[in-house]
């Protein structure tokens, strides 16, 4: 389903994300896929198509991600909400490994928003190595 974004907003939206999906910080720049728009709360479980409720999010985790809004941590079992970009910082929940290629969970959040968007798909892996290796990846701000 295609929702209209208002221009400002989908300046402001750009900007805020830098051009790179909000969950997993691929760049649009390295991918060469434009990003779409994620409804952080669904359309379908009355989100609104605002600021602080829309973010970038590369076309793999808006589709893994669909209308989840929570999913279980693999390491305490519990149900928890998934990471939400307008509300907490990425570097609270997630880091990089060694080699930059994979996520890796911090919190109960940020595990299972790894699992549910299915982050760490080999393909992506393998496209994260090659960036590291040309050294345009992992972003640093």
């Amino acid at each position: 389903m295609s929702i209209y974004i208002p221009e400002r907003l989908h300046e402001q939206i750009y900007n805020a994300d830098r051009s790179r999906c909000a969950y997993c910080l691929t760049s649009e720049a390295n991918s060469g896929i434009p990003l779409t728009f994620d409804h952080i709360r669904p359309l379908s479980k009355n989100g609104e198509t605002t600021f602080e409720n829309v973010c970038l999010a590369c076309r793999s985790c808006n589709e893994f991600k669909a209308s989840t809004t929570e999913a279980i941590d693999p390491l305490s079992g519990n149900t928890v909400p998934l990471f939400n970009s307008r509300t907490q910082n990425w570097q609270d929940h997630f880091e990089w490994s060694a080699d930059g290629a994979r996520i890796e969970g911090l919190t109960a959040t940020g595990r299972a928003t790894v699992i549910a968007l299915q982050m760490n798909r080999a393909v992506i892996v393998a496209a994260r190595t090659r960036w590291v290796s040309g050294g345009w990846h992992p972003p640093t701000d």
